[in-house]
């Protein structure tokens, strides 16, 4: 992933790994600034972690605090 650009985001480094997914470093070409990008897991195939993925990204997009991370855009790509 390293190099490619999704999106908007050009992808940087690796920040971090887990049971989940992916965290990457990333810019956002549009706004100029640096981004935390999660992917899931390729292992998390199924259609209802997708699901859930999405839907906890929208309950996030609705905090505001100082201990959480903001959420400024989220989606799906072809893969």
């Amino acid at each position: 992933m390293i190099g490619q650009t999704v999106s908007h985001y050009r992808i940087l480094e690796t920040l971090g790994e887990g049971g989940m997914g992916t965290v990457y470093l990333a810019e956002d070409t549009h706004l100029g600034r640096r981004v935390a990008i999660k992917f899931p897991s390729l292992s998390s195939d199924s259609r209802d972690y997708r699901a859930r993925f999405l839907r906890e990204a929208r309950a996030i997009s609705d905090l505001s605090h100082p201990g959480i991370a903001t959420l400024f855009d989220y989606g799906q790509t072809s893969e």
